[in-house]
This record gives structure tokens, sequence and C-alpha cells, in this order.
């Protein structure tokens, strides 16, 4: 199995885009490396559900070849929900979720139709022990100052996901209306990954 193989799969967010500064910029990194990116545009982002977008990653992803999930905020969702269904992705190298989430703050939820969209996500549960099984390795990125989601979330991931966590410092949401352009953090967790799978290769 060649390195250049591996493919990476960037998911945007609820009412996001994958020509968002941030994951643009991800995407184009992790090119200038060699690896394949696809950063596919979700479905009615406005109003994401369950079902359409995970059914697009059901369609698109690669089963014959290892693969490296990136998301953002609901998308992070949609990887882990997917991972956990899916009988494909027998080689999942890992996956960065970058403002992951299962609750929104109260105050994000004020708006009737916010919550309407929301509740589906935050309430159908998802068994991490089985996403768990199926991933060599996860990281988890908070911002200090996110309006939407609280810090608790972190020890939400890192105890059922066993991720790594990173706090990064006043990012908000790490989206384009506060001018978050690039992560080096998740670039970098990204990398490592690629490289892990590099040494993978070398001991076959």
């Amino acid at each position: 199995m060649a390195t250049d193989t591996v493919k990476i799969y960037i998911i945007h967010g609820w009412d996001g885009s994958p020509e968002e500064p941030m994951l643009d910029w991800l995407k184009k990194s992790i090119q200038k490396t060699g690896v394949e990116v696809l950063s596919p545009h979700m479905p009615n982002p406005e109003k994401p559900t369950i079902t359409a977008w995970t059914s697009l990653l059901e369609e698109i992803v690669d089963d014959s070849r290892p693969c490296i999930f990136i998301g953002h905020s609901i998308g992070c969702q949609t990887i882990l929900r997917f991972i956990e269904k899916t009988k494909k992705c027998s080689r999942i190298l890992g996956i960065v979720l970058i403002a992951p989430w299962m609750t929104l703050t109260e105050q994000t939820l004020i708006e009737k139709e916010t919550r309407k969209i929301a509740e589906p996500w935050m309430e159908d549960p998802i068994d991490f022990e089985k996403v768990r099984t199926k991933v060599k390795a996860a990281v988890a990125i908070f911002s200090d100052n996110d309006p939407y989601i609280l810090l608790d979330q972190a020890d939400l991931f890192k105890n059922e996901l066993g991720a790594k966590i990173i706090i990064e410092h006043n990012k908000y949401h790490f989206d384009p209306i506060n001018k978050i352009d690039r992560l080096e953090s998740a670039l970098s967790e990204a990398l490592s990954l690629i490289s892990r799978n590099k040494n993978w290769e070398k001991k076959l």
C-alpha cells in the first residue's frame, strides 16, 4: 500500500461551506504534501439532517483506501455517526474534530428554528465505543471562548472517545465571522496522522 493512497475528507459545519477560509487553507496545506483531499458541499447546510449528511459520506468515501477525517462543528458529528454505522472504512487512520459538540448552549438554542434543527443531533445518541474500535487516533480541538459550546464538551470527547484534547485561545467557533482563516493545530495533527501511516507502511 503506497502512502499516496491515503485520502482525507474535510466536512464543514452547519450553514458552512468547504470554501470557508480555514477549511480551504487546511485543504490546500494538506494537498501540498501530495495527499488527496476531498471537501464536499454538504446537502442543505442551513438545515442539516443526520440522514442526509451521513448518507453523503456513505456515497463518497472510498473504502479501498486508508482515510483520515477532519470535521468542523456539526461536521464532526456527521463523521462520528457515519463511522458508527458504516460497514466501510476498515482503515481509519484518525479523526480531527474542530469544535465538536453533542450539546449546545441554551443561548444558542433560543431561536425555535435553531432548536428544531439541533435537537435530533443532540438527542440521537452516538455509540462512542463502537467509534473507538474503528479509529486509530482521535483529536478534538476547542476554543476557550466558543459562543456555542461549553468547554465541558472537551471532557465528553476525552472520556467517551479517548480523544487528545487541544484548547485554543480566543478562536471563537473557528468561523469566518471571527476571521479565523487557519488552524495550525489541526494541520499539525493531520500531518502527524499521515506520518504515522508512513511509519506503519515501513513495518509491512
